[in-house]
């Protein structure tokens, strides 16, 4: 049924939404942003290992030719995204965070102009639009006061780049290999990145039950869980209207920052939520002209 396939994503979604109460947690653990995104790769890669195993030993198979294409998810996508990512919600908070990450359909539309020759339409033009005020009110530039710093705003976009990346490599990936098989080289390949920069032998960090668990929460429960939810929901639905469902996760996040964090709500932050989600919803409408419809291709 439909109404359980949007249940699912809506799952995965709202998981994906928690991210950042993982984060906070790590850090404070006394890890830094790096070590974070190696923690959460190795957890990851762990737990998809396991769903491989059961699926069958066939979806481990790569050719060394395509070798690119995991670098591409792994390396510059993944590892990139989460070190943003992680770093602006410790520079800022999740809402804001979680909404600049929400950046990555612009991003995904700007590269697909250029590398798959996509046309630039009125759609198009008018979600760039929202999307740039609404950074500009999520981010405070309206009232200094109460906006987020420069470097904060830089991880943001960059984290979106990053998450926009995915979606480009993916797009290639798709046309070879199961969606698990992808996954899975994605966060070996983070992993294989990410370990070498996290130097964990600096001996920062407390390493616990809390870190443990907090691993297998931001790897596991943030990462394998609603991938695996997000696409059984794709088998059902349509990757448009998928997109559209998974715009919940800022919400999740912002809720998250508010409740357990006592993160201030102002009109300007609704504004910015707003928008941003507004042209997410423009950019996935169904359209001719829009090459990639999964904007929101996640791992």
């Amino acid at each position: 049924m439909k109404l359980t396939a949007y249940l699912y994503i809506l799952a995965a979604a709202s998981l994906w939404g928690l991210i950042g109460l993982f984060v906070k947690i790590l850090s404070a653990q006394g890890f830094s942003s790096m070590q974070i995104v190696a923690l959460r790769s190795l957890a990851s890669a762990a737990c998809i290992t396991v769903v491989l195993l059961r699926l069958g030993k066939e979806y481990f198979r790569i050719s060394w030719r395509d070798i690119w294409l995991f670098i591409g998810t792994g390396i510059l996508s993944l590892t990139f995204f989460n070190y943003c990512y992680f770093n602006c919600i410790n520079a800022s908070s999740l809402a804001a965070a979680a909404l600049l990450l929400y950046t990555a359909p612009i991003f995904v539309m700007l590269l697909s102009l250029l590398l798959f020759h996509e046309q630039f339409t009125l759609p198009k033009g008018i979600a760039l639009l929202t999307t740039f005020i609404g950074c500009a009110l999520i981010t405070g530039i309206m009232n200094a006061a109460s906006g987020i710093s420069l470097t904060a705003l830089l991880f943001g976009l960059g984290s979106g780049i990053g998450y926009a990346l995915y979606s480009i490599f993916g797009k290639f990936a798709v046309r070879k290999y199961s969606s698990a098989t992808i996954s899975a080289y994605t966060f070996y390949f983070s992993t294989i990145s990410s370990l070498p920069l996290a130097d964990f032998s600096s001996g920062s960090g407390r390493w616990d039950m809390t870190t443990l668990l907090a691993s297998l929460g931001i790897g596991g429960l943030c990462a394998v869980i609603p991938y695996l939810l997000y696409n059984r929901g794709l088998q059902e639905v349509e990757a448009t209207q998928a997109s559209i469902l998974a715009t919940v996760e800022p919400l999740v996040a912002a809720c998250v920052g508010i409740i357990c964090f006592g993160e201030p709500v102002t009109w300007q932050k609704l504004s910015g939520i707003a928008l941003i989600l507004a042209s997410v919803i423009i950019l996935n409408l169904p359209s001719k002209n829009i090459g990639c419809q999964n904007t929101n291709s996640r791992c």
